[in-house]
C-alpha cells in the first residue's frame, strides 16, 4: 500500500480571468500527483480560490455586485481551468467558505501570544496586497515591478505577526532543506533576503480602509490581511484544526508556487505554522514566470497568452507536452506561437504521431494486425527517474522524446518494410520482421507509461493500440486525432 501525499497549489486572486501562470501551477502539481498514483500512492491534491482584499471589493463594486455575488461569478473561470489543463484534485478551498473562514479565526486566537498591536507606517502595493520594505521599494525606483505602479506610503495601526521571533528556526530549517526549497538557486535567493532576520509582518488592516475580510477575533475595528487568511488554506482544506484527518496528509510534500510569492510561503508561512506548533511543509518548488517571445506578458503590451486559446485550438495533450518540456520546471521559459507550432508538428506530429502510426500500419499491412510476443523494452529508466524525483519534468519529458528518437533511428537502419519483401525468399525474413516490430511495440508501450503523467489522452492511446496482442485501429489518427484539433489551412499562424 502506498503511502499518502499531498501536494497543494497557490490560490489566485479571483480579481482577473486566469492566466498562463495559474496553468503552470495546475500543470506542474498534476504531473507529480500522476507520477506518483502510478507508483501506488494515495494523492491528495489542492486547489483554491484567495477570494478577500479591496481589489475584489473594487472590482465587486464596479460590476454593481456584492464581493460574494462577484467572486461566485469569477471562481467559475479558474474552475474551468483546472479542468482544461485535465488537473485530477480532490481538494478545491475557497476563502470564503464557512469552515477556511472559522479556522483562520482559530489560528488568529492560537497565535495571539505572537500577535501584537502596533503603528504601522510603510511601502504598500495594491496589486500584491502587500507591504514592502524601504530596500526592496529602493531597489526598483519606487515602482512595483510586476504591476508598473509606485508604492503608496501609507501609515495605520495594525496587528503584527512576531515573524521576527522564527527568523533562526526558519533560516536552519531551509539551509538544512527540513523545508527544501527547489531549485538550490532560489533557496540562496531567501536566505541573502532574510540574512538581517524576518520582519514582524502586519497581518490586519483597520475596517476603514479593508472592508472585505474575516474580522479579527475581539476586535470588530480591524479586519484580517489577506496573507494570513489566503496562507491558512493549505491546512484547514484538509480540515485543520478540527478534523483529525488532516494529519493523515500534512505536512505537505510538495507545495507549487511562483518564484514571485517565495518570499510569502519561506518567510511568513513557515512562522505561522511553528507559531501553530505544525510541521513545516518538506518541499518548496519555485517556478518562474513564462515570456513571451523573451518580454514579460503584459496587457498592455497585448502579448497575453490565453491557455484556454492552446487548449481550444490544439488539445490538451499538446498544451501540458509544450508547457512541461519547453518551459523549465524551476526557472522562466520563453512561449511563441512559432515555437509552440514547431513542437506541434515535428516533435508531436513527426516523432511521435507519424512513429505510432507507422509501426500500427505495418503490423496490420504484414502481420494481419497480430503482434509477436513484445519483448519488455529494457531502456535505463534511471535517469528519467532522477529528473522526476528532482522535479526536473522538462528534464523526464527530454528524455522520453530520447526514446522516441531512438526507436524512429532503429526502424530507419533495420528497414523492416525491406525485410517484409523478403519474406517469401528467405524463411528466416518473417520471424526477423516479427522481432522488429514488436521490439517497437515493447518501446513504444514503456513510452506509454513514461508519458502518463504528462500526456495521459496519448498514453491511453498507445496502450489502447497495441496493448491487447492485436492492433486495434482508431478512429482516426494519433496526430492531430488525440488532440482534437484539425488544422485548417486557411487559418492565420499564431493567434
Amino acid at each position: 500500500m502506498g503511502k499518502n501525499l499531498y501536494i497543494t497549489t497557490a490560490i489566485p486572486y479571483v480579481n482577473a480571468k486566469p492566466h498562463i501562470g495559474n496553468a503552470l501551477d495546475y500543470l506542474l502539481a498534476d504531473i507529480w500527483s500522476r507520477y506518483q498514483k502510478q507508483n501506488g500512492h494515495t494523492v491528495r491534491f489542492q486547489v483554491g480560490s484567495d477570494e478577500h482584499g479591496n481589489k475584489i471589493a473594487a472590482k465587486a463594486a464596479e460590476a454593481g455586485l456584492s464581493p460574494k455575488a462577484y467572486t461566485d461569478q469569477m471562481v467559475v473561470n479558474f474552475q474551468t481551468l483546472m479542468q482544461k489543463v485535465g488537473a485530477e484534485y480532490t481538494d478545491f478551498v475557497r476563502t470564503t467558505d464557512a469552515h477556511h473562514e472559522a479556522a483562520v479565526q482559530w489560528i488568529w486566537q492560537k497565535l495571539a501570544p505572537y500577535i501584537y498591536k502596533g503603528k504601522y507606517e510603510g511601502w504598500y502595493c495594491v496589486g500584491h496586497e502587500a507591504f514592502f520594505t524601504d530596500k526592496e521599494v529602493q531597489a526598483t525606483g519606487g515602482i512595483c515591478a510586476d504591476h508598473q505602479k509606485p508604492y503608496e506610503r501609507i501609515s495605520e495601526e495594525n496587528y503584527y505577526l512576531k515573524t521576527s521571533a522564527f527568523t533562526d528556526k526558519i533560516r536552519e530549517a531551509i539551509e538544512k532543506d527540513k523545508l527544501r526549497i527547489v531549485p538550490e538557486f532560489r533557496k540562496r535567493e531567501f536566505l541573502e533576503l532574510m540574512k538581517d532576520g524576518l520582519k514582524d509582518v502586519s497581518i490586519s488592516r483597520p475596517k476603514g480602509n479593508l472592508t472585505w475580510g474575516i474580522p479579527v477575533p475581539n476586535d470588530p475595528n480591524q479586519v484580517m490581511y489577506v496573507w494570513l487568511d489566503a496562507l491558512a488554506n493549505y491546512i484547514t482544506v484538509l480540515g485543520y484544526p478540527d478534523h483529525a484527518e488532516w494529519q493523515e496528509y500534512w505536512p505537505a510534500d510538495i507545495q507549487v508556487i511562483g518564484k514571485d510569492i517565495l518570499r510569502f510561503h519561506a518567510g511568513i508561512w513557515p512562522a505561522m505554522l511553528l507559531g501553530l506548533e505544525v510541521s513545516l511543509p518538506k518541499t518548496l518548488l519555485v517556478h518562474g514566470f513564462v515570456n513571451v517571445g523573451g518580454a514579460k506578458m503584459s496587457k498592455t503590451v497585448g502579448n497575453v497568452v490565453d491557455p484556454n486559446e492552446i487548449i481550444d485550438n490544439y488539445g490538451l495533450d499538446a498544451f501540458r507536452y509544450f508547457f512541461a518540456r519547453h518551459i523549465p520546471t524551476q526557472d522562466d521559459g520563453d512561449f511563441t506561437w512559432e515555437k509552440f507550432e514547431n513542437a506541434y508538428n515535428t516533435e508531436l506530429g513527426n516523432d511521435l504521431g507519424n512513429l505510432v502510426q507507422r509501426v500500427a500500419a505495418m503490423i496490420t499491412r504484414y502481420q494481419a494486425g497480430v503482434i509477436g510476443d513484445a519483448p519488455q523494452a529494457e531502456h535505463d529508466m534511471q535517469p528519467y527517474r532522477e529528473a522526476m524525483e528532482s522535479l526536473n519534468f522538462n528534464i523526464a519529458l527530454d528524455h522520453v522524446w530520447e526514446n522516441v528518437r531512438n526507436l524512429n533511428q532503429y526502424l530507419e537502419s533495420v528497414k523492416p518494410w525491406e525485410v517484409a519483401k523478403n519474406r517469401e525468399t528467405d524463411k528466416d525474413a518473417a520471424e526477423h520482421l516479427s522481432e522488429i516490430l514488436s521490439t517497437a511495440v515493447g518501446t513504444l508501450l514503456q513510452i506509454a507509461d513514461l508519458l502518463v503523467p504528462f500526456m495521459p489522452h496519448t498514453a491511453q492511446y498507445i496502450h489502447k493500440t497495441f496493448e491487447t496482442g492485436v492492433v486495434v485501429p482508431h478512429d482516426g489518427v494519433l496526430y492531430p486525432k488525440i488532440y482534437n484539433h484539425t488544422p485548417d489551412p486557411h487559418a492565420p499562424k499564431g493567434a
